[in-house]
């Protein structure tokens, strides 16, 4: 589930872009049909009470709660992320790493129209498939572009500067990259808080490879020198780093 859509935005992208009081989140309501042992309805918040919420009360207290929601969402092994022949979900394990730690990112996004109302100042209600439709990894990419300072999304610049953060301040990194052929996979990955038995790889100190978390053809809880910096294959035509408190 990681195609490009065309309906992210409907203004030209602007890395130096200003935040935008006029936009609005979209989040659809939780169900009961979306769960951790299910296929169905990956485009609305998971309806699981059990799920932790990052604690939000210091750096140490939002560590430690990351470290459960990881161990809770198991993309590993939960049904909701496993790859399907058509599919696979890097965007909805996000959506959800991110839904649970109190930070906005869109799993579904405005269509154009219902994006020039919302910008207008109109209320638009969240309806899925007619004023709002899901948002893959590749127009994520350009979604953080456009809209993620309006969400209290940081460009980072280096996966070191963004593992410090996320270490020392219990914050949410993403990885996202947009892939060259459009229709075809991008990739988006949390960067997650190091503990006692995961760490980042870093050569003379500095963080190479961030420790991070990930479902996609291969799902893993944490993960690090296990793979490249993914981010620069010549299959991606474009990645950023973001970073949230």
């Amino acid at each position: 589930m990681e195609k490009h859509t065309v309906s992210v935005a409907s203004l030209p992208l602007d890395e130096n872009t200003i935040p935008n009081s006029q936009i609005r989140k979209v989040d659809l309501l939780p169900d009961p049909g979306s769960r951790l042992d299910a296929m169905e309805m990956k485009e609305k918040p998971l309806g699981d009470s059990s799920i932790p919420y990052r604690d939000l009360t210091n750096a140490a207290t939002k560590k430690e709660s990351i470290a459960r929601l990881i161990d809770k969402l198991d993309v590993e092994t939960n049904l909701r992320y496993q790859k399907t022949v058509e599919d696979t979900y890097c965007n909805v394990y996000s959506y959800d790493y991110c839904y649970f730690s109190k930070v906005y990112l869109p799993t579904v996004w405005w269509t154009p129209e219902s994006l020039e109302k919302v910008l207008q100042g109109q209320e638009v209600e969240p309806v899925f498939e007619q004023t709002v439709d899901r948002i893959y990894s590749s127009a994520i990419h350009d979604w953080f572009l456009e809209w993620g300072v309006s969400f209290g999304w940081e460009r980072m610049f280096s996966v070191d500067e963004m593992q410090t953060k996320v270490n020392a301040n219990g914050g949410i990194g993403i990885i996202c990259a947009k892939r060259r052929q459009r229709g075809l996979s991008g990739h988006i990955v949390p960067v997650v808080p190091e503990t006692d038995l995961h760490k980042a790889y870093r050569e003379n100190g500095v963080v190479v490879y961030p420790l991070q978390s990930q479902a996609g053809k291969l799902n893993y809880n944490y993960f690090a020198e296990i793979r490249k910096d993914w981010w620069t294959d010549e299959l991606y035509s474009s990645y950023v780093f973001y970073y949230h408190e």
